[in-house]
């Protein structure tokens, strides 16, 4: 890794959609190959730093790990709303947006149906470890571009959290019953709140970016945040089951710190690489 890093991440520091051949893909393939995530509209971190962040914030991540991941979602009641879903190989936090290339035609059909009633759909994380039990509702945004075979490149944004009931049947996508997943404790203090924005922008300085102000009193202020950075799946996916918002983020400030060293650490490495051709490799 070079010092291009905090280019990089400088110039994935933005916040509108953008059209989807102008992006690569963030996070992996669907792993049917029926639904791709082809660009990035938020702030994401450099590849190989983020392979550090994760283990990093696997570490710290692990204790919170006592909900729902190997749980089967036949294992709940009946008798809630079913929602048709999308397996996909990422994870959709809520407020992130997400362009996704949908061509498949089961998804054409899902995201048609979407579009037509102004719906939503299920985003679930799909792994090796099977179907995750808590997803995101997902609600298409913009339209990029439809294809004359029906695909589409279009923006989908995050929602509410949801829990999976029991997977259901009789359509060509998969469907299932779901309830909401609210925060048992969703009342953050000041000072945490405070903390994590601040620890946002030093990341953002680390990285010579300058980064878009955030409400501290917003509400969702843990997602907002973390939807901005690429920690990865595995990371973003145990902060989605985390029910406090205190929680979530006094675990950013720690990940926002880390990942605002590294950074630094690997922009005055460069510096160093480039004035004696000597260095010492970081990991």
């Amino acid at each position: 890794m070079d010092g291009a890093v905090a280019k990089r991440l400088g110039e994935r520091l933005v916040h509108e959609a953008v059209l989807v051949e102008q992006r690569e893909a963030l996070e992996p393939r669907a792993r049917d190959d029926d639904l791709k995530v082809v660009a990035a509209t938020g702030a994401v971190l450099d590849e190989n730093l983020a392979g550090v962040g994760k283990c990093l914030a696997q570490k710290r991540l692990e204790p919170l790990d006592r909900h729902l991941r190997h749980r089967s979602p036949a294992a709940y009641a009946s008798g809630v709303p079913e929602l048709g879903l999308f397996p996909l190989g990422v994870v959709l936090l809520p407020t992130e947006r997400v362009p996704l290339h949908v061509f498949e035609p089961r998804y054409k059909e899902l995201i048609g149906e979407c579009l037509d009633s102004d719906g939503e759909f299920g985003l679930v994380l799909a792994d090796d470890d099977g179907l995750r039990a808590i997803g995101t509702r997902a609600a298409v945004t913009d339209v990029l571009h439809r294809f004359p075979d029906g695909r589409m490149n279009v923006v989908v944004e995050g929602g509410e959290r949801f829990r999976l009931v029991r997977l259901t049947s009789g359509r060509s996508f998969q469907t299932a019953e779901v309830e909401p997943l609210e925060d048992e404790d969703p009342d953050a203090g000041a000072d945490v709140r405070a903390l994590a924005v601040e620890r946002y922008g030093l990341l953002a300085d680390a990285a010579g970016s300058e980064a878009e102000e955030l409400d501290a009193e917003a509400p969702a202020l843990s997602f907002e945040i973390a939807a901005r950075i690429d920690f990865g799946a595995e990371v973003k996916q145990q902060l989605l089951e985390t029910r406090s918002e205190p929680e979530r983020l006094e675990t950013l400030v720690g990940l926002l710190d880390e990942a605002a060293q590294a950074v630094s650490a690997d922009r005055e490495r460069a510096e160093q690489a480039s004035t004696n051709g000597k260095v010492t490799p970081l990991y």
